[in-house]
Formats: C-alpha cells, structure tokens, sequence
C-alpha cells in the first residue's frame, strides 16, 4: 500500500478571538481516501492547511506515519495539495505547467518527457498538451492541477474543495475521475468539501465537522444511517428530526431494545429500535430519514406493533424525474417529509397528488435515536 498514515493529535487554532479549530483527534489510514466535511467556516480547510504546513497550530501535532511534521516547510513534507482555483502559471502549457515541480527538481530532460506524458494520460489530457490553460475548460483545468501535484508521488495528496467552481454534471463526472485515479495510484487522499454528495459518494471514510469540532468519523455508510449528533443528521442528507421523551425501552432480540417513544410533535408515541439501553424519562433525538418513510392512500394493513401510522394529507408534491417528495402533513398539523421511488413507469402521471388523504408510516428497525440530550 502506497501514501502514508496521517494522525491529528490534539490540533487547535485560533484567528484572535475566532476558533477555527477546537482539539481535533483524527487518524487517516494508508491510502484512504478520507474526506472533511462541513459548513463554510467548520475548521476543515484551516486543519488542511496545517496538515499541509501552510498555517501552525496553536497546539497538536500532525504525524505522517509516526513522524511528526509541524515546523517541516511545506515542500519538505510528503504531501501536495490541489488548490479550488487551479494555481496555474498562464504562460506555460499544460505539459510545462505539469513539468514545473520536476524542473525545480533538475530531473533530466528524457525523464521529465516520459513522467508528464504518463501523468497526462493518467487525467486524460494526451490531446491537451501544447494548449495554454486559456484554451482549457474548468474540468480540464483542475485535472491539469491533479497531475501536476501527482508528479512528485507524494505520499498524501491534499484537496481544497477542488471541485466548487464547477458546474453541477461536470463536478459529478470529474469526481469520478479522482475515485478513478485513487484507485489506480493507491495513496493517501484527503478531501476537503462542503458537499456531502460528495463525501458519500467516493469516500472510505468521512470526519463530520461544525465549528471547529470534530463531531464523528465513520464510512460513508455509518455517517448516513446512525448520525452521532443531530447536526450530523441534518447536515448529512434530508431528514424527519424530533425531540423524544423515552416511556419504556424492554430487550427485544439478539443485543437490541424496543424502546417507546412519546413524541409531542407528532402528538403520540412511537416504537423504535436500539443497541442501547435508554432509560424512562431520558430526552433524546428521533430521526427518520424520508426514504425510509412509506406513503399510500390506503391504510396499512398490518398488525405488527413495530410499524408507526400517521394520517394527513399532501400540502406540496416535488416531482423530479426520478422521484417524489411529499411534505405530509399528519393530522396533528405537523409536516413529515417523504421521498418515494419512481420504479415503474408513470403512465398518467405520480399517483398521489396534491390534497390526496394518504398514510405514512415506517417500521420501528427504520428510526434512529441520535443522540441521548443532557437534562
């Protein structure tokens, strides 16, 4: 496995009075590729930075396998970074702007040929060499970016939200590209995005952060199904979020609780299940995530305790192709989001419409307690 292991320990900064970050504790695996993700503000490009050795933390050290590297100049460390705005020199090709780190380096001329060529087709540009990045488009661009901090075989490559100044259907091509390139030069990648599509779609593991906090580290997968805390659940995807009050919480089968919920917003209990143990008379945070959700103009016929049924009716229908968003609202006047999958053709149009009465429900095993609220 090439790259290296990268440990945040302990890193804290501040700008005066601001905390950009707040003791950050991150381990980044050999050739992983592991995403920041984040509002605008969170910490997350301030702690690249310091990775990278553009900016000193206040506290903490940064180790790349083992060896601890704050106070090593950026150019002596084994990392590259990507910049969002490219970092281009204007007046060089894009043979010569790839080239550049290697001249610095006086690698003699035949190897310097062999090693942009290679690197050029590696992003897919053989038919771009000569051009000037004034003939580039933004795509293009930041693929010229990419080999050129590719060249030097860093152990870790470090990327600035590189993919923000592009178009939407550009950035999702292009963001399979780096998986690609990932895949085939094996090292440490760490990405820096606000993007949570992003982060889920090419990532073995994301660190969530919010003012200047690490709040969870887990596989794309984790991060989605059990959120640690309710700003994870909301930040990542869309979600039906509520503060609970526990009525009962019995063991149920294999290692999990039943646990009753008495939910004031939705003006009745809920069942839900958990690998913890909660007590009765303990707040938490319930959460449902839209596609979890059922909806339908009948009402389930189901005897099972573990299915939770509300009724209402559909103040606002989205359609968009592939699917619906429904925002229900139950009949306690509180407005539940539901998305439903459009797996057959629709002949006359989406089934449920607007004003239609309709049911929503979910089982139990589909909820989440996010997180137990300090009283």
């Amino acid at each position: 496995m090439k790259g290296c292991d990268v440990t945040i320990e302990g890193v804290s900064k501040n700008f005066g009075s601001f905390c950009a970050l707040d003791d950050a504790n991150i381990k980044i695996n050999k050739g992983e590729f592991f995403s920041l993700l984040g509002p605008s503000g969170c910490g997350k490009t301030t702690l690249l930075r310091i990775i990278a050795g553009f900016e000193s933390p206040d506290a903490g050290i940064v180790s790349f396998d083992g060896r601890n590297v704050i106070g090593i100049d950026p150019n002596k460390r084994q990392s590259n970074t990507v910049f969002q705005n490219y970092a281009l020199f204007p007046h060089l090709s894009v043979f010569e702007n790839v080239a550049f780190p290697l001249r610095l380096k006086k690698t003699p001329g035949a190897q310097i040929e062999k090693k942009v060529l290679d690197y050029l087709h590696l992003v897919q540009l053989d038919a771009h060499v000569h051009k000037k990045p004034n003939q580039l488009s933004g795509g293009q661009k930041q693929r010229v970016a990419i080999a050129r901090a590719l060249i030097n075989e860093p152990s870790v490559l470090l990327l600035d939200e590189p993919l923000s100044a592009l178009d939407a259907k550009l950035r999702q091509n292009l963001l399979v590209e780096l998986d690609n390139i990932h895949d085939q030069i094996g090292i440490t990648f760490i990405y820096v995005t606000h993007d949570q599509s992003e982060a889920l779609s090419v990532s073995d593991r994301i660190a969530v952060m919010n003012q200047g906090k690490v709040l969870q580290i887990g596989t794309p997968y984790e991060i989605y199904e059990s959120p640690a805390t309710e700003f994870v659940a909301k930040f990542i995807g869309e979600t039906n979020l509520f503060d609970s009050r526990v009525v009962e919480c019995v063991p149920y089968k294999n290692d999990e609780f039943m646990v009753t919920l008495d939910i004031p917003e939705l003006g009745r209990q809920i069942k839900v299940t958990d690998y913890d143990r909660t007590e009765p008379g303990q707040q938490v945070s319930f959460t449902v995530r839209p596609e979890k959700v059922r909806i339908t103009t009948e009402e389930p016929q189901s005897a099972s305790r573990e299915i939770n049924v509300f009724r209402g009716f559909v103040e606002e229908p989205v359609y968009s192709g592939f699917q619906s968003k429904f925002y229900v609202k139950l009949d306690n006047g509180t407005v539940l989001k539901v998305f439903k999958q459009h797996q057959n053709y629709l002949e006359d149009g989406p089934e449920i419409q607007w004003k239609d009465t309709v049911y929503v429900s979910w089982s139990a095993n589909d909820g989440y307690i996010v997180e137990v609220i300090n009283q």
